[in-house]
């Protein structure tokens, strides 16, 4: 009969429950959340596949490889973002704790007078009391509140979600750091293809004035003839001074992205802008929601809220724990570890909301609406990365045909620059008509580097709109798990999009 006790106080858990069951909120099921971007009616060529997770090494580039390698390990945004990871982690092993067996031990020695205008004085004067005394205690306490209604596991459940939209938006970062480096790195390689050809230009400009200024001397020309040929020459200077302000400029902005000053960024060579493909995988429209980040970062974020309305309907259960106490407790220290010292105590206790002045309802309500906003955050994310993907493919495209254009531009102005320097060669025209046609061709190929320059910044953009190398991992202890939830975060089943 030990456990008459307890269970009586059970019954009784389940009987005051039943009472006040008609007050309870019905459990909230799974919101409806999409599982497909918008992308129906884009006409974007595909058939590339998805990034891999280091997607910057598809561009061959071993000072891209070695900018982000520095800016992965020193930069103080992803530093931020790696401790609100930590803090996540830490909140879920507090969760846990707190469901768990509390045990506290304790050992205290006290000595105190009592006073005799107090007890003391209702007794005989015949005794003779000493009104000091001392008070030895040793023992342990456990304390277990039973979580029959979920409360404690939803919590658990609401903080790993927590940890898992923590880990995600470090993904999204990550990304954001290395799209941004790879970005000013590759814009610091278009300014230096673009110097090399400004200096090419300025060498003709200053080649034409000299003409000029001859013929002007020789009264073949008039002066403004002269004056013409110069403020061109200046305005081929000038476009020179802003692509060397330019390049000086993206260097400091890669320095703060890397966290260190501009001196000791590594030496950086001009290379070549790599060729890109302005294609988007085939499954784009149905795995971009598992591949982008921001997403799944909202997604976990859809999932704790649910889980918090768990723990805030549960408030409205009554709640039992058990309380047990065990040790030893003496007036004489010399006997404290006697046998007859020992005290124990086992108390059950319930706890029962009934008029809460309208908090647990208002709680309750709280948490609906944290859902509701959840689910709107997921929705705009969704549709956030649709957009994005739609105007960086069709951006993507416009470009590449801009190129077609430009290349065949450039194909008749070689034409040109061949037939003028043949006419100069048989005499019939002299050296200027030659020296115009290559500045013009200069012109063209500059414009044919920004093109280029532009084709690479929006093919980095497309891959920050795909996701890099995030893959979302399954949405584990939800009802509704995304169409693909791999366990994988590191994208190697992608391949290579260059």
């Amino acid at each position: 009969m030990k456990h008459a006790p307890l269970r009586r106080t059970a019954a009784a858990a389940t009987l005051l429950a039943l009472l006040v069951g008609c007050t309870i909120p019905a459990k909230l099921s799974h919101p409806n959340l999409r599982d497909d971007v918008p992308l129906a009616g884009l006409q974007a060529p595909t058939g590339a596949a998805w990034p891999e997770a280091e997607w910057w090494r598809a561009y061959h580039d071993p000072q891209l490889d070695q900018l982000i390698a520095i800016a992965m390990k020193q930069s103080p945004d992803l530093e931020q973002a790696h401790s609100r990871v930590q803090n996540a982690e830490q909140s879920v092993r507090l969760a846990a704790a707190q469901a768990g067996l509390n045990v506290n031990g304790s050992a205290q020695f006290e000595r105190q007078r009592m006073s005799k205008n107090g007890i003391l004085s209702l007794l005989p004067p015949s005794f003779n009391i000493d009104p000091w005394y001392n008070q030895s205690d040793l023992g342990l306490q456990a304390k277990y509140t039973f979580d029959w209604w979920g409360k404690k596991r939803a919590g658990i459940e609401a903080a790993l979600d927590q940890a898992h939209a923590a880990e995600a938006q470090h993904s999204a970062a990550a990304l954001t750091l290395q799209n941004a480096v790879a970005d000013t790195y590759f814009g610091w390689q278009g300014d230096q293809a673009r110097l090399a050809l400004a200096a090419q230009s300025v060498d003709a400009q200053q080649r034409f004035v000299t003409i000029s200024e001859l013929r002007v001397a020789h009264g073949v020309d008039l002066s403004d003839d002269g004056e013409k040929a110069k403020a061109q020459l200046a305005a081929t200077r000038e476009m020179q001074v802003t692509l060397q302000g330019s390049a000086q400029i993206r260097k400091v902005a890669l320095a703060a992205l890397l966290g260190i000053a501009p001196a000791e960024l590594p030496e950086l060579k001009p290379r070549p802008l790599p060729e890109v493909d302005s294609r988007i995988p085939d499954n784009a429209r149905l795995d971009l929601i598992a591949r982008r980040p921001d997403i799944a970062a909202s997604r976990w974020q859809v999932e704790a809220a649910l889980r918090q309305t768990d723990v805030a309907r549960a408030q409205f259960f009554p709640d039992l724990s058990i309380t047990a106490m065990a040790g030893l407790s003496s007036l004489d220290v010399g006997n404290l570890l006697h046998s007859e010292s020992r005290t124990f105590g086992l108390t059950p206790a319930l706890h029962l909301p009934i008029f809460e002045g309208g908090q647990l309802e208002a709680n309750y309500g709280v948490s609906k609406a944290q859902l509701q906003a959840a689910v709107a955050q997921y929705n705009s994310s969704v549709t956030d990365a649709a957009h994005d993907v739609a105007n960086q493919s069709l951006t993507a495209q416009q470009i590449a045909a801009r190129r077609q254009e430009q290349a065949a531009q450039i194909r008749a102005n070689e034409q040109l620059l061949s037939t003028s320097q043949a006419r100069l060669v048989g005499g019939t025209r002299d050296e200027r008509e030659s020296l115009a046609a290559a500045a013009q061709l200069l012109q063209q190929r500059d414009g044919a580097v920004a093109l280029q320059a532009q084709a690479v910044s929006t093919d980095l953009a497309l891959i920050k709109a795909l996701g890099g190398g995030y893959h979302m991992p399954g949405t584990a202890g939800s009802t509704a798990s995304p169409s693909s939830s791999p366990s994988n975060s590191s994208g190697d089943d992608a391949h290579e999009r260059h």
